[in-house]
């Protein structure tokens, strides 16, 4: 079973035990990486165009979840993820940062370091997730039949920063010391015409010297975080999103408008204390 098959089986059951139970707000996590990409950050209303799996089971599950009768359904589309204790797909990138600081070899990147890559910082995420909740139970039930609707439900989470690829590499490099390369657009068409064989040779070496850092830091139990990275990151999936809506509709602010100069570090903490960390 797929993780965005999984996914989506879990919010399709809940949402209909949330309609029956008469549930004032049921919140969707989604994803900001359904957009057909545009140098222009999308908005709510603009075409979809997911390329990975996760992402059109993304979209799937929003239009099941607008199906169910008595659902008070509210999505947020969020971008990437990061800060402490957060496990998501940039925390795999930071994991290989560190094997490749004890490899000593640049990290190489596909596409170009001013590719977008948004952001929004955990404990953001977490209070937008709250907020939402709350004015969704505010507004009551739509109105059956009703176009256009009364008000929005569905949003994009940003923050202010307007990430790029390159200041996520700046980080890895001030963090471990390594040279991370960009291959540019042509050379990463290339390289992905062998990007399985690739990124298989390369999980094959990551997890193995992952593996010998935290045996010599004693840690024998594996935590939820791992340089392994799955064959969907590969897909040319920018996010570059406007998340205006959701600041204006419900007054939400962003404690972490910016990216912290030392971001990476505090994240890097946060699993040294769980013990994660090698």
């Amino acid at each position: 079973m797929s993780t965005g098959y999984a996914c989506h089986a879990l919010s399709i059951t809940l949402g209909k035990e949330a309609a029956r139970r008469g549930a004032k707000a049921f919140v969707e996590c989604s994803s900001a990486a359904i957009y057909k990409f545009d140098d222009k950050p999308r908005k709510e209303t603009d075409k979809l165009k997911p390329l990975q799996k996760l992402a059109k089971w993304k979209v799937t599950t929003e239009e099941e979840l607008a199906k169910i009768d008595g659902l008070n359904l509210v999505v947020l589309r969020f971008p990437y993820v990061y800060g402490e204790y957060d496990t998501g797909l940039l925390t795999s990138v930071i994991c290989v940062g560190r094997t490749y600081k004890e490899i000593g070899r640049p990290l190489t990147f596909l596409y170009a370091k001013e590719r977008p890559l948004n952001t929004v910082w955990v404990v953001d995420a977490a209070r937008a997730l709250w907020t939402a909740a709350t004015w969704r139970a505010s507004k009551g039930p739509l109105p059956p039949n009703q176009d256009p609707q009364p008000f929005p439900t569905t949003f994009n989470i940003v923050d202010h920063n307007n990430t790029l690829k390159g200041d996520f590499a700046d980080a890895l490099e001030r963090n471990f010391g390594i040279k991370c390369e960009f291959l540019g657009s042509l050379m990463s068409q290339f390289a992905k015409m062998n990007q399985e064989q690739i990124l298989d040779e390369m999980n094959e070496e990551t997890l193995e010297v992952w593996s010998e850092l935290l045996l010599a830091k004693g840690i024998t139990t594996s935590g939820p975080i791992s340089p392994f990275l799955e064959k969907e990151v590969l897909k040319d999936a920018d996010t570059t999103v406007d998340g205006s809506l959701f600041e204006q509709t419900t007054g939400f602010t962003y404690l972490k408008e910016k990216l912290d100069p030392d971001w990476l570090s505090s994240v890097i903490k946060s699993y040294e204390q769980m013990n994660w960390w090698p």
